[in-house]
């Protein structure tokens, strides 16, 4: 399907996509990569490969820009972040389809993350008004005052599956808080990104506040940047092992972190659900993204005397879902981000089948192209079968059985994630003793959706550090500061 619109209508220029200082700008050794549409393959756009240098000058317009926008005032940011969600809600329809064509999501599904994205805009809009800071007096009758100051530039990365979202969430609370910022958005969908600065250039960001770096070579940017002194945070979202790495680069200078990390998130549906209400909920929970989220439902724990009822109705639901191009409004499951991750939902499948897992609905890869993958549904999973064990990031759905709730509580818990987690049950009780001894960052029950702007979000053990969201989100840009008085 061709474009509705010209492309450059709201990116920079081919092949000039580092924002540097104010400016568009090509990399530093002039070399580009190109962005694909992972639903059929087409070119869309060329990117610059930023390096090194690229970063060290992005720093130091960071660094440069840092003191003056620490002193604006509140109101300067907050009408900054007002100008850029109008922005973005004017152009919704662009942006959703920009998502659409470099990530793959439905249409119908980046319209929902266009308002989901600039809600963070316009939450920390609102923030930015309210420092939260406050007065008191010690035991001796000394007057104490705390304040929060700006921590510095930052540096943000964000991942490919929510390219608006995952840039506003980080984006807005910096501004709000006063600081400068250097974003490296994902190498497969750098695109969104590009746009949201192009709408934060136009809405009056002063020059050097918000800096971009496009990249496939990842590691080299966060090499020179975590090495420099004058960073003071980094906030990430991704996968585990590369957070550890990060962590590990930001620990010699004591940066700031913020890490929201790997999931696998517990689906949990007791014996007194309505479980109509719960085949709704794990819908939204795992096919959201087409499983391609951090806080997707990855292990549906159903209580042994409602499951058979629970899987019959839960296939009837899948089965009806159409495969297909995200721009096609028919669409329920588009294309995986890249074939490989296609590949390794086959992998996933089989390995499942061979632990002895019962194969419910689809399960092989689907006729449109390399990066599609049939929804599926697994019964009876093995809780060592690698589908149980790892972060899936696709549209398989495994089933395991319970008996008691401390069983399947345990179950649910046995895992290094704790981000997500979800529990459909209608005894007041058993909520209270699941919100009590679930090991978890985000805990919905009886709702398969739990993100808003205004919610703190962020997981425990190895789901990373630090919130994002809701008025907690805008402390981790912020570095808090007692002064004592004495008259």
């Amino acid at each position: 399907m061709a474009w509705k619109y010209d492309v450059n209508t709201i990116l920079p220029k081919n092949g000039a996509t580092l924002f540097i200082d104010g400016q568009w700008r090509e990399a530093a050794n002039k070399t580009t990569f190109e962005v694909d549409n992972p639903s059929d393959g087409g070119y869309l756009f060329d990117v610059s490969d930023g390096n090194g240098e690229d970063a060290k000058s992005a720093l130091d317009a960071a660094s440069a820009a840092q003191e003056g926008w620490a002193e604006s005032s509140p109101v300067e940011r907050r009408d900054l972040l007002e100008r850029a969600y109008e922005a973005v809600m004017d152009n919704k329809e662009k942006f959703a389809e920009l998502m659409t064509r470099e990530m793959g999501k439905s249409y119908k599904e980046s319209l929902g993350e266009v308002n989901y994205g600039a809600g963070f805009l316009k939450w920390f809009a609102e923030e930015a008004m309210r420092e939260y800071g406050r007065t008191f007096h010690l035991p001796d009758g000394r007057k104490g005052l705390v304040t929060h100051d700006p921590v510095g530039p930052c540096y943000l990365v964000t991942p490919w599956n929510f390219p608006l979202a995952m840039g506003t969430r980080k984006i807005g609370p910096a501004l709000a808080a006063g600081d400068t910022m250097i974003v490296k958005p994902a190498g497969l969908t750098p695109l969104t990104t590009l746009a949201l600065v192009e709408v934060l250039r136009q809405a009056g960001v002063p020059k050097g506040v918000v800096n971009v770096v496009t990249t496939v070579h990842s590691s080299e940017i966060s090499d020179v940047l975590l090495a420099d002194r004058r960073l003071r945070k980094i906030s990430f979202t991704g996968s585990t092992p590369v957070g550890v790495k990060l962590m590990q680069q930001a620990a010699p200078n004591v940066l700031r972190t913020s890490m929201e990390l790997g999931g696998n998130a517990p689906f949990l549906v007791f014996d007194d659900a309505d479980i109509d209400k719960a085949v709704d909920g794990v819908m939204m929970a795992k096919f959201r993204n087409y499983g391609e989220a951090c806080t997707s439902a990855n292990r549906i724990l159903v209580q042994e005397s409602v499951a058979d009822e629970f899987v019959a109705k839960l296939k009837e639901r899948v089965d009806k879902m159409v495969v297909g191009d995200g721009m096609d409004e028919k669409t329920d499951i588009g294309p995986l981000v890249n074939a490989k991750a296609a590949d390794r939902m086959e992998h996933i499948v089989n390995d499942a089948i061979e632990h002895g897992a019962t194969l419910v609905s689809g399960g092989h890869r689907d006729p449109h192209g390399p990066c599609f993958f049939e929804p599926t549904v697994l019964d009876n999973v093995p809780r060592d079968a690698e589908v149980f064990v790892d972060e899936i990031f696709g549209p398989v759905l495994p089933i395991s059985r319970f008996e008691t709730d401390e069983e399947g509580m345990d179950a649910a818990n046995d895992t290094v994630y704790g981000l997500a987690a979800y529990a459909y049950t209608t005894s007041l009780r058993r909520s209270e003793w699941v919100q009590k001894h679930d090991e978890s960052g985000v805990l919905a029950i009886n709702s398969g959706v739990l993100s808003d702007a205004s919610v703190p979000f962020g997981g425990v053990k190895q789901s990373g550090v630090g919130r994002e969201g809701g008025a907690e989100g805008i402390f981790e840009y912020m570095t808090t500061k007692y002064t004592l008085i004495i008259p």
